[in-house]
């Protein structure tokens, strides 16, 4: 028996958490992406890879970025400290006079859009 890869077990370990929180059973979620259970199931405790059109599938079925299933969930210190970085550019945002805040806000949203569509 060859011996399952970390990545795999890691991936897979995500995909689980995340199909959970979305209340999917790995039947439907198989159903979904045109899989068997058991490939669900092997993706899941690492047994199997996921190919990149399965990670595709899975990213839209799930409502998550490829980070989300690649990496797993921010740490709680992560989050804490995106959570206070965002608050201190809304603070800033807050503060700018109205065209100044419409304009950053045009440019803040041209970037987000970039980004976005290369993720």
């Amino acid at each position: 028996m060859q011996e399952k890869k970390p990545i795999n077990v890691e991936i897979g370990q995500n995909v689980k958490r995340l199909r959970e929180n979305v209340g999917m059973t790995q039947e439907s979620l198989a159903e979904l992406l045109g899989l068997g259970v058991k490939h669900i199931s092997a993706i899941e405790c690492g047994a199997a890879g996921v190919s990149i059109p399965t990670l595709m599938k899975l990213c839209s079925l799930l409502s998550v970025s490829a980070d989300r299933i690649l990496f797993g969930e921010p740490s709680s210190e992560q989050q804490d400290q995106r959570a206070a970085a965002m608050d201190l550019m809304l603070e800033r945002f807050s503060h700018l006079p109205n065209k100044q805040f419409w304009d950053t806000a045009d440019i803040l949203n041209k970037i987000l859009e970039n980004v976005m569509t290369r993720s």
